[in-house]
Formats: structure tokens, C-alpha cells, sequence
């Protein structure tokens, strides 16, 4: 696994993705709905004691293209990942008020007892059977106001490149980059479909392999020498 020094990659679906383009903003959900409910137990925890009126979050992988984050996160042909030059957009998050982020930590049962008692560190903590997420975790905080979610402005340079689902059938990739680049703002960012699960150059290579041992097959062979 390889970790991303400089992006952050948000997995999500078409529709969220316009969104983003089109208002600028990146939507901060309510964690209660969350698959992992130990996670979303310590988000309510950490919650509860700071007594929040609003606990929302937004999650990032710190590493490279996998299946596991297409296939969990961003599934199907409408699934999107937007990479951001991670920098600049924590710099820009971090210039709201109620805005906290740090990676995630995973811990392992066996490591419970020796693990710091920190209220601050709940929203950040996972199992360690999470741990190749390699979560970048970012939260907003309010005291007075319960929100479901919120938008949070972020200036679309921070993003480096969008990757479309590598299930989305390439006859209609181009159609969909068209539609996305319609967005004035989006007009040079650039739009590629993901080749993870068919990608040219890894079926040239296998093609060559086979090509090499049939034409190495139909060599002639050296007669041996016969003994004088």
C-alpha cells in the first residue's frame, strides 16, 4: 500500500460530485448513518460529552487507487473520486471556524488497555481492521445550532484531477467528461475514467508474455551431438 504525501482523495458518486463543482463546497454529513457503527458510536460519544448541537465529518484516503475504496465507497458506474492537492485544501478548510481534521489512528482490541483515555481523540480512532482506508478524517463542530449537514466553500483549484468509475462503460466516458467540463468552473480540471480494472498497459504486457512463449515454442531446437 502506498501512501499520497500530497493528495487526499474523496470517493463519492456523480451526483455529490456535481454538487461540489457547481456550489464549490464540499458537504459535511452527519456521521449516525455511518456502515461502521463503533465508529459512528464514538463520533456521538465525543459529541455528547462536548455537548454539540452538530457533529458532521468528511472523509479522505491518504493512499493511491485501490479496489477496496471504489468498491466500498464509490461503487458502480456513477462513482467518482476527486483527488486534492492536500495542502491547499486543508489550508483552505482550516480557515473556518468549527473546522478540526487529522488521520485516523487504528487500534487493535489487544491495544485498548494501553491506548491514552482522550475525549479529543474519539472522532479519529478505528479499529485496526480499518486500517487500509487510510483514513484523512475532517470534522465540523457547533455548540448552538443541529445541523444534518453543511457546506463548507472550497476553491476548485485545490483539486488535481477527477477519476470517473473504472465500472462506468467507456462509450459513454467521454460523454460525461463533456457534461462535467460544461460547469464553467470545472472547465480545466482534468477528467479521466479510472482504468483500474482494465487498463492498456497491464494487457499489452500479459499479450507480450504469451507472445514471447509462442514464438520461443515454434523455434527450432539444437539436435543434440551424438557421441563420437
Amino acid at each position: 500500500m502506498t501512501l499520497t504525501k500530497k493528495f487526499l482523495r474523496r470517493y463519492s458518486n456523480l451526483p455529490s460530485l456535481i454538487h461540489l463543482l457547481t456550489k464549490q463546497s464540499l458537504t459535511f454529513l452527519d456521521p449516525g448513518n455511518w456502515d461502521d457503527k463503533n465508529d459512528s458510536l464514538y463520533m456521538r460519544l465525543y459529541k455528547e460529552n462536548k455537548k454539540l448541537g452538530t457533529l458532521l465529518a468528511v472523509c479522505f484516503s491518504q493512499q493511491t487507487e485501490t479496489y477496496h475504496h471504489w468498491s466500498v465507497f464509490a461503487s458502480g458506474s456513477s462513482g467518482v473520486c476527486i483527488s486534492f492537492r492536500k495542502e491547499e485544501l486543508l489550508s483552505n478548510l482550516n480557515q473556518w471556524e468549527g473546522i478540526r481534521g487529522r488521520r485516523v489512528t487504528y487500534i487493535p482490541l489487544d491495544q485498548l488497555n494501553e491506548t491514552p483515555k482522550k475525549v479529543r481523540d474519539l472522532p479519529f480512532m478505528k479499529r485496526a481492521p480499518f486500517k487500509p482506508e487510510s483514513e484523512y478524517r475532517v470534522i465540523y463542530e457547533e455548540r448552538d445550532k443541529s445541523r444534518s449537514y453543511v457546506n463548507i466553500e472550497v476553491p476548485l483549484d485545490c483539486i488535481d484531477r477527477i477519476y470517473l468509475s473504472p465500472w462506468m462503460p467507456r462509450s459513454i466516458a467521454d460523454s460525461v467528461k463533456s457534461a462535467l467540463k460544461s460547469i464553467d468552473a470545472a472547465a480545466d480540471i482534468e477528467i479521466v475514467r479510472s482504468t483500474l480494472i482494465d487498463n492498456d498497459r497491464w494487457a499489452k504486457f500479459g499479450k507480450s508474455v504469451v507472445g514471447e512463449i509462442e514464438t520461443s515454442s515454434h523455434r527450432p531446437t539444437r539436435k543434440k551431438s551424438e557421441n563420437p
